[in-house]
C-alpha cells in the first residue's frame, strides 16, 4: 500500500455529516449502487446524519482518505429486536482498496459489542462487488425481490436481501 491509498476508519463526528452526505451523492449519482438517487434534500440529509451520529442505538462510521470523507457505513435498529440494518457506500476511486471492508469488519465488531445477533441488507443484484464482499464475510442471501424498489425513472429494480447471523 502507499500512501495515496491510506485511509483511517472512525467513528462519525459532527463536523463529518456533510462528508457522510457528500459521499451519498456522489455515489448515488452513479444511479447504480445504492437507492438515494439525486436529487435529494441535502439539509434534510445532513439533519439525518446528525440524529443517526447523537443516537447511541445506530452506529455511523466514515473512511477518510486523502483529507476528505471517502465511504460511510451506518447500522439502524432494524424491525425486529436484535437485528440491525446496515447501509454503505464507499466513492469510486475508493473502491478495490479496502475501504468497504475495513468498514464493514468495524460495523460487524459493534454489532457483536451491542449483542446483535443478525446484520441485515438489501443490495441490488446488479452489484457484484458489494455482494462478494458480504460474502466474504458470512453474509448469506436469504431472498431475491422482484420488481422491489421502484427508481425515481419508473423502473422496477430487483434487491437482494442478505443477512450475516452473529
Amino acid at each position: 500500500m502507499h500512501d495515496g491509498d491510506a485511509f483511517e476508519i472512525a467513528v462519525a463526528a459532527v463536523s463529518d455529516a456533510s462528508g457522510y452526505v457528500d459521499v451519498l451523492a456522489s455515489v448515488g449519482a452513479e444511479g447504480r449502487w445504492i437507492a438515494t438517487e439525486l436529487p435529494f434534500d441535502r439539509e434534510a440529509r445532513v439533519q439525518k446524519v446528525l440524529r443517526s451520529i447523537a443516537d447511541e442505538a445506530v452506529l455511523v462510521l466514515v473512511a477518510r482518505g486523502g483529507g476528505e470523507i471517502v465511504g460511510c457505513l451506518s447500522l439502524h435498529p432494524g424491525q425486529w429486536p436484535g437485528v440491525v440494518e446496515l447501509g454503505m457506500a464507499v466513492e469510486r476511486a475508493w473502491r478495490s482498496r479496502g475501504v468497504g471492508a475495513a468498514l464493514l469488519s468495524r460495523g460487524i465488531e459493534w454489532a457483536r459489542s451491542r449483542n446483535a445477533h443478525k446484520i441485515a441488507l438489501d443490495v441490488y443484484p446488479h452489484n457484484d462487488r458489494a455482494i462478494a464482499l458480504y460474502e466474504r464475510y458470512g453474509f448469506v442471501r436469504e431472498g431475491h425481490l422482484l420488481k422491489h424498489h421502484k427508481r425515481r425513472n419508473g423502473e422496477l429494480w430487483d434487491m437482494l436481501v442478505m443477512g450475516l447471523v452473529l
